[in-house]
């Protein structure tokens, strides 16, 4: 399962020109997963991204969490992160989960993540075509991989 992890004053989801979803100052999260990913993945993720210390605090030190500041998520399917471009210019995404295995891993990390924030997730549409709009703040961009925990 991989993450990409970006700190935004607002993003949101436009689904054939009608935005599905937005949120303020929160987390937009994009979210990729493999075939062999599982329970434990998306628990390590979810706990790992709401207490991830990313936010100012009063110092102007990245010392609070999104549960912290009470912030806001928004999570968007994005199985390119599992892109491989090891031969030739066209990426491969042989590694992404098929949607029968990424659809309930998806679902399943949503929900978990809303029951950790204490309250609901905003997300995209799986599979569809969607624009994503955001201003990151500071920029600041985090990608972690739940098979390597360094």
């Amino acid at each position: 399962m991989r993450l990409l992890i970006q700190r935004v004053s607002a993003a949101s989801v436009t689904i054939d020109g009608r935005v599905k979803s937005s949120i303020s100052q929160g987390l937009l999260l994009l979210v990729g997963f493999e075939e062999t990913d599982e329970k434990e993945d998306i628990d390590f993720m979810c706990k790992k991204t709401i207490y991830l210390r990313i936010f100012d605090d009063e110092n102007g030190v990245m010392n609070r969490s999104v549960l912290d500041i009470g912030g806001e998520i928004l999570v968007v399917s994005q199985f390119t992160l599992f892109a491989s471009t090891k031969k030739g210019n066209r990426p491969s995404y042989i590694r992404a989960a098929k949607p029968d295995i990424s659809i309930p891993l998806y679902e399943q990390f949503c929900a978990t993540l809303s029951e950790m924030l204490g309250k609901p997730v905003q997300t995209g549409e799986f599979g569809a075509d969607m624009q994503v709009g955001l201003i990151n703040d500071g920029p600041v961009t985090i990608w972690i991989d739940s098979k390597i925990k360094e």
